[in-house]
């Protein structure tokens, strides 16, 4: 009797230790989907310049609180996500899932400080944010007021 019940202390520690481990996998999941998200705004253009790549770190280190080696970890991992992936969905459908209303369209408004990094919005970077919106489940009004608090940001015109 005394084993059994060990036994079962064991599988749901074991249990418990299992679901920390798989909310932990999923809470990385969604940082390197949002990341992956800021490195395939930053490529649209074709150019993934080193203000652009200063602007991600930046944005992933203050959203998530990380230190700077963490934040260039992240910042590889999603590089070699979006290498592998030619597809937005499985990165918006993990953020959808993750993140609340609040925090979809401060990511949304992180993807617009990306495109206008360089001083400009290249036809692509527009087009996979306004895709990217749709995927979120975020209005275009939500969209567009997050743009503006971008490019105030950054000290550009509307």
């Amino acid at each position: 009797m005394l084993d059994r019940i060990k036994a079962f202390v064991n599988s749901w520690e074991s249990g418990a230790a299992g679901g920390a481990d798989a909310g932990a996998r999923a809470h990385e999941e969604y940082r390197i989907a949002a990341a992956a998200l800021l490195v395939e705004a930053a490529q649209m253009d074709e150019t993934f310049d080193d203000n652009e790549r200063a602007t991600i770190l930046n944005l992933l280190t203050g959203r998530f609180a990380l230190t700077a080696q963490e934040g260039q970890d992240l910042l590889g991992a999603a590089e070699e996500k979006v290498a592998q992936s030619s597809q937005l969905f499985g990165f918006t459908k993990a953020i959808k899932d993750a993140f609340t209303g609040a925090q979809r369209i401060e990511l949304l408004e992180m993807l617009w400080e990306v495109a206008y990094s360089d001083g400009e919005l290249h036809d692509y970077e527009a087009s996979l944010i306004r895709r990217v919106t749709g995927l979120l489940h975020v209005s275009d009004r939500d969209s567009g007021a997050a743009r503006k608090r971008a490019l105030e940001k950054l000290g550009l015109k509307t």
